[in-house]
């Protein structure tokens, strides 16, 4: 918390005043994250235009969020857990879910699988990516190119993946 105030220039008392711990605090950024992602992905229209294109813009405006914050994930999965972490995810995941749904209504995603699970998929991998960055097996300019690859792997129907060439 002092680290915080100085760097935040208020006084330690000043902190402790709005912020009673320490996760208070991080609580606080970590809704902060979140209702920003949610408002930067409401401006998306990702109900318009074909789903591929809509799952770019997606990606291409969370990565970018997610990996100026990814330091606050790391804190956050220590001091408030994964299941509190997921649970404030919520409301910028709602546009997962719809956009999943639309994917999956008009074929161009898989429905062989529940929206729930692909939305969970879709979390647990940009978050993979976030830890891979963190662990310098992947660059951020790279990884929402490799997000963009993968998620569509993942949520295409078996027709419509790229068979593997045998070697």
């Amino acid at each position: 918390m002092s680290e915080v105030s100085t760097a935040s220039g208020v006084g330690r008392v000043t902190l402790y005043k709005h912020f009673a711990t320490r996760e208070v605090l991080l609580e606080a950024v970590v809704r902060r994250a979140i209702a920003d992602t949610d408002d930067a992905l409401s401006e998306l229209s990702l109900d318009t235009g074909p789903v591929e294109d809509a799952l770019k813009r997606l990606v291409r405006t969370s990565w970018p969020i997610l990996d100026r914050h990814r330091k606050v994930r790391t804190v956050a999965l220590t001091a408030i857990g994964h299941e509190a972490l997921r649970a404030h995810h919520d409301p910028a995941f709602r546009h997962v879910d719809q956009l999943i749904a639309r994917g999956q209504d008009t074929g161009a995603f898989r429905s062989d699988l529940s929206r729930a699970w692909l939305t969970a998929v879709f979390y647990a991998i940009l978050h993979a990516a976030a830890d891979e960055v963190d662990a310098g097996r992947l660059t951020s300019d790279a990884a929402a190119d490799s997000l963009i690859q993968t998620l569509l792997a993942t949520l295409r129907p078996a027709r419509q993946r790229p068979t593997p060439k045998s070697s």
